[in-house]
């Protein structure tokens, strides 16, 4: 054996004849049964359990994300289990893979921002720091992760239920703080609403718990999986994938048609 490799370890779990351990614990008598979903999501990220007031948390975050309608990435999970009912996993995959810096991802970016602004400016008070950050911005020409929101105005209400949490629960701290503080100073710097929205939230309170902003798009991945499998379900009993692409090719031929007329 190469005496250089580096040891293959892992501490996610690993299994005998008659155990399975996760993270240490014994499955079936420490966790099913015991832990629900969030709980286990959090030790599988955390590798520790959370105490109540981060469950609370935690599990607000996860389902925060898990349904806003017939978004894309539901549309997309549709269309694809219409093609391939016997594939359900590649639906949900093919809605999960929508998920970026437009629709449900930005909490990654959020976070990202959040821990960074901290670790260089740790000291500064919040509104000195979110005008820095809101000019670095506006010089770039990019969007701040976070902030906006296409029909929730002037507020997003997951915003307020999610920092309430929060705050009831002792986990409403400095990236509470000055993501709210980015929010107002993007609202006066350019005169328009420009609302804390909710990856904005979950990028925040993330900071709050102590998890990576590496991990915080994870975390919207586990919940928004939960709700595209309940759009497969209903698309089982209710489809309408089909009506969506019939509907889809009939217009936009319509539309091709009247071009064509018009070119004559």
């Amino acid at each position: 054996m190469n005496q250089d490799r580096k040891p293959i370890r892992s501490g996610m779990g690993r299994s005998t004849p008659d155990r399975i351990f996760v993270q240490g614990r014994d499955l079936v008598r420490d966790v099913i049964g015991t832990l629900n979903l969030g709980d286990m999501a959090y030790l599988e990220m955390t590798g520790r359990l959370p105490d109540a007031h981060q469950s609370r948390v935690f599990n607000a975050i996860l389902v925060t994300l898990v349904e806003h309608g017939m978004t894309p990435m539901a549309i997309a999970t549709r269309l694809v289990y219409l093609g391939a009912p016997e594939s359900l996993q590649a639906a949900v995959a093919a809605g999960l893979c929508g998920m970026g810096t437009t629709f449900a991802g930005t909490a990654e970016g959020a976070a990202r921002m959040l821990q960074s602004a901290w670790d260089e400016h740790d000291g500064q008070d919040a509104d000195t720091v979110a005008h820095g950050i809101v000019a670095d911005f506006r010089q770039q020409g990019r969007s701040i992760p976070g902030l906006g929101h296409n029909l929730h105005k002037p507020r997003d209400p997951r915003t307020a239920r999610l920092f309430e949490v929060a705050r009831q629960e002792g986990y409403a701290g400095r990236y509470v703080d000055l993501m709210t503080a980015i929010g107002r100073q993007a609202e006066a710097t350019h005169g328009r609403s420009l609302p804390v929205n909710a990856t904005g939230a979950i990028g925040a309170l993330c900071c709050e718990l102590g998890i990576s902003w590496k991990a915080a798009r994870g975390i919207a991945v586990i919940g928004r999986a939960v709700g595209l499998v309940g759009h497969l379900v209903e698309e089982q009993g209710n489809p309408i994938a089909r009506e969506i692409w019939r509907r889809t090719e009939e217009e936009t031929s319509c539309q091709d048609e009247t071009s064509a007329r018009i070119g004559q």
